[in-house]
């Protein structure tokens, strides 16, 4: 079994992973463990493990070291495992994944499976496979504005101290974009494979990650009062319900927008620009769930 793991996760998460493996050595299972060095490494070192045929290749990490991994694997027979160690592990909510390291360990031993059907975001040099969620505008400027070490130290609080930064200094200019042929206007806009954000709270209730499509939410009304409304609404699930937002599905989004000002995001990572088209992933992968 190969584990891909994410260093920047820190010492205590670290630890953790080692209670998993530790179960799984105990068990007879042979283990490897790689660490990323870099962006873009844990696609390099899944893709290799699929050449080589191997059955499942385990991402350790957040939801960006998933989507990472995720790429890896896509077009092959080699079955994604998952050890949360994210801040907000959003796709372990989304599949009712595991959370106790015995109950990982003996996930990743039996490979039961169902389907994970990622997106595609198609840049000007290259495709960036996200598995949860994409933003644009106000949510990629969050994203963006998060220091590493404060994340580490704060866990979510730092997005809730980022999120009202921005709100006070983000001039939120206009997104422009296509979906399925429809011509939008928003403020920021998450375009959704799941039904879950930011952890277990409900964002997109009609998404279905194991099917192609996804649910595209379009904030449509700017200022600082509009986005703490949404964000306060979150965690009851009704930011669907708040003033200027509307969710639309959707099989494929063209952004039409050059705008250096907007900052995009996909699964918690930051993105050096906005996508021209947003699609489907060719296939499914098998993601082990227990």
């Amino acid at each position: 079994m190969m584990v891909i793991f994410n260093p920047v996760a820190g010492r205590r998460r670290a630890a953790y992973l080692w209670r998993v493996l530790d179960i799984l050595v105990e068990s007879g299972i042979r283990v490897s463990v790689a660490e990323t060095q870099y962006a873009g490494h844990a696609t390099e070192l899944a893709r290799m493990a699929a050449l080589s045929n191997a059955p499942m290749v385990v991402a350790a990490g957040g939801d960006g070291t998933i989507a990472e991994v995720t790429n890896g694997l896509i077009g092959s027979d080699t079955a994604l495992g998952v050890i949360p160690l994210g801040t907000a592990n959003v796709l372990a909510y989304e599949y009712q994944l595991p959370r106790t390291a015995r109950a990982i360990a003996a996930a990743l031993a039996y490979r039961r499976t169902t389907k994970l059907w990622p997106g595609l975001a198609t840049l000007p040099h290259e495709n960036h496979v996200f598995v949860q969620m994409f933003g644009v505008g106000f949510d990629g400027a969050v994203v963006h504005g998060i220091n590493s070490s404060v994340k580490r130290a704060l866990g979510k609080g730092a997005y809730v101290l980022q999120s009202l930064w921005q709100s006070m200094r983000y001039r939120f200019p206009v997104v422009r974009l296509t979906i399925d042929g429809q011509d939008h206007e928003a403020c920021s806009v998450i375009i959704s494979k799941g039904r879950l954000y930011g952890g277990n709270y409900i964002l997109a209730p009609r998404a279905v990650p194991s099917m192609p499509g996804f649910q595209v939410i379009l904030f449509k009304n700017p200022g600082m009062m509009n986005a703490l409304l949404a964000g306060a609404a979150l965690p009851l699930g009704l930011t669907s319900r708040c003033p200027g937002v509307e969710i639309r599905a959707a099989s494929e989004i063209h952004f039409s927008t050059n705008d250096r000002s907007l900052f995009s995001q996909t699964d918690g990572d930051r993105l050096a620009t906005t996508p021209s088209w947003v699609t489907n992933a060719a296939m499914p992968i098998e993601l082990i769930t227990g």
